[in-house]
């Protein structure tokens, strides 16, 4: 199983919506049944939450439907999981504080980091920034999230070739 997190600052955005849009373009994939994708916040004061209504609203549009309430960022997602990614080199950096070990900073990369278009990019708070922000950042994030697909169809098979 390969295990994937998105981290944002609430929870309650980016990270969400990138949860929704990788298991919506995973679940057109017939190659990558065996994922697990979760997201979370650097802060804490949104857990349980939905997703904010704007950015559900604009996900749903594209039938991406986000449904995971809020969670904070644990210490021992730097253990549980194959791939973190930060939504922001702010988030980058506090997660890369929070590592240990190289294996641990290893698997922290930027949400953009397999991005053909917005690669190593920030995606932006859409928050406050009005409606048509939400529509530019999952224009980004589902491109970062195709780009991270073909990674992860390429490294299936040079694994299924070794074997």
């Amino acid at each position: 199983m390969i295990t994937i997190l998105f981290v944002c600052l609430g929870n309650i955005c980016r990270s969400p919506a990138a949860e929704g849009i990788l298991r919506h373009l995973i679940n057109q994939e017939v190659a990558l049944k065996n994922v697990k994708v979760q997201s979370c916040g650097l802060g804490s004061w949104h857990v349980g939450q939905l997703p904010d209504a704007c950015m559900r609203q604009a996900a749903s549009k594209r039938g991406i439907y986000l449904t995971s309430p809020a969670q904070a960022f644990h210490p021992k997602f730097l253990e549980d999981f194959d791939y973190i990614f930060a939504a922001d080199q702010e988030i980058l950096h506090h997660l890369y504080l929070r590592a240990k070990t190289v294996k641990q900073k290893a698997k922290i990369h930027l949400l953009t980091a397999f991005s053909q278009i917005y690669h190593h990019q920030n995606i932006p708070d859409p928050f406050y920034k009005g409606e048509t922000a939400f529509d530019e950042v999952l224009d980004m994030i589902e491109e970062a999230c195709k780009g991270f697909i073909e990674h992860l169809k390429t490294r299936n098979k040079h694994a299924e070739a070794s074997a």
